[in-house]
């Protein structure tokens, strides 16, 4: 066991090494590594049924309406409130437990998705695996908190989060060639499966950081819940990015329902050939971009704090002009290269609004910070996207007939730019908010 960096080293200006609770030091790269294995195990499970989406619609026979109701509010509505009270529980105990614990609920309730006979089995399923995914998000975000300092955590927050787009590549790609040989229901229990294990792997390789040390801040007494809420409240940068974030998810949420239905039906590609295209686009595209928007808000932001919110508005305006050509455009070949611009900034947002709310949070309140965060980004854009743009492509469909979806895809470019229109509204006070909070 190593000892603890001494104050005339940190005063020397040598790099702060984050310590266990116990006293020992701990190796952040390693568990910055094993963090992203989650959350990719966690989209893994979360997004599978989105490659299964044609073959759960012709086994049940659903309407878009329902197919985006499994997608959204079925899922994510459990997910984000549920949110809040773990990260209460997280900021009391181990989070490295809760994420163990949480982890291993999450692959048993996909493995039981396989096992639905009925639509709503398949729901309370679905809620199951919401449960579990709850205590996640927000015990990592203070985790990796505490593991680099605020100059370098946009971007261990963005690798991070590219855990996304991974586990994204892993559910199109794989989910796609096991799905037309082996259909959807062993698909998804294969999926559930790593989850168990990493849990392990979890528990007895990562110790829970000590909370503080990377910033040199004294531990205190966790504030209630309601200090939190209006602590964060109390900032209008908070405010304005929290609901871009919403905004900004709106259309990926969409577009990860429906996207792989869209190119079946419109493009006549196979399953597995959309897997490999969505792979290709979320998972080494979209890991890429979402990186990079970290990196760039990490360099930039030594000079200015506000590029953490410029980043993301930049990134919108890349993409928007893509979408409609890859949505519109008949020819298929088109189509796909169009759709690369979105891919690659879909995330863009995450971990610069991640590192923000961390930065605009006292120590003991930044797990439910990111709880919190993560409640109105679910609440608002992913838990009524898929049902919402289901609805539309339903009522489009007398008239449109199979072009109704791509019409009703189209609406995530509305939310788009409210996204955009909310990071320059938080830009405006970003810089006051963070040196009220930091005393600086």
């Amino acid at each position: 066991m190593q000892n603890e960096i001494s104050p005339a080293a940190a005063d020397a200006g040598l790099p702060i090494q984050p310590l266990a609770a116990d006293g020992s030091r701990i190796s952040p790269g390693y568990v910055l590594f094993i963090m992203t294995l989650v959350y990719v195990v966690n989209y893994l499970d979360r997004q599978i049924l989105g490659i299964l989406g044609p073959q759960i619609k012709a086994e049940f026979h659903l309407t878009n309406t329902q197919l985006g109701l499994l997608g959204g509010p079925a899922f994510a509505i459990v997910y984000a409130t549920l949110g809040v009270p773990i990260a209460v529980l997280a900021e009391r105990v181990s989070r490295r437990n809760i994420i163990a614990v949480s982890m291993a609920l999450f692959s048993v309730m996909t493995v039981a998705c396989g096992q639905a006979v009925q639509f709503w089995h398949l729901l309370l399923a679905r809620f199951g695996t919401g449960i579990g995914e709850a205590g996640t998000g927000p015990s990592i975000n203070s985790v990796i908190a505490d593991l680099y300092p605020p100059k370098r955590r946009a971007a261990a927050l963005s690798l991070y989060s590219a855990g996304l787009n991974i586990g994204l590549l892993i559910a199109f790609f794989g989910g796609g060639w096991l799905a037309e040989v082996y259909g959807w229901r062993i698909t998804i229990m294969a999926a559930g499966i790593p989850g168990l294990a990493l849990a392990l792997v979890l528990l007895f390789t990562v110790k829970e950081p000590k909370r503080g040390v990377i910033e040199k801040l004294p531990d205190t007494k966790p504030p209630s819940l309601l200090s939190v809420f209006a602590h964060l409240w109390s900032q209008r940068s908070f405010r304005w990015f929290s609901i871009g974030t919403a905004m900004s998810a709106f259309g990926g949420y969409a577009g990860i329902t429906f996207v792989p239905i869209f190119l079946v039906q419109t493009h006549h590609l196979s399953l597995h050939m959309v897997g490999l295209v969505l792979s290709i686009l979320t998972g080494v595209f979209g890991a890429l971009g979402t990186y990079l928007a970290g990196v760039f808000s990490d360099l930039l932001g030594k000079r200015d704090v506000r590029w953490n919110m410029y980043v993301p508005i930049v990134a919108t305006f890349i993409g928007l002009p893509l979408a409609p050509v890859f949505y519109l455009a008949s020819d298929t070949k088109i189509a796909l290269l169009a759709a690369i611009g979105p891919s690659l900034v879909g995330a863009a947002f995450v971990g610069p609004a991640y590192a923000m709310t961390q930065a605009l949070s006292p120590l003991r309140m930044r797990t439910r910070a990111a709880a919190i965060l993560l409640f109105i980004l679910n609440i608002i854009g992913y838990a009524p996207a898929a049902w919402i743009v289901g609805g539309i492509s339903d009522a489009l469909k007398p008239t449109l007939g199979a072009d109704s979806l791509r019409y009703a895809l189209m609406t995530g470019m509305i939310t788009a730019l409210i996204g955009a229109y909310c990071y320059w509204r938080a830009s405006r006070t970003l810089k006051e908010d963070i040196a009220r909070v930091t005393g600086s």
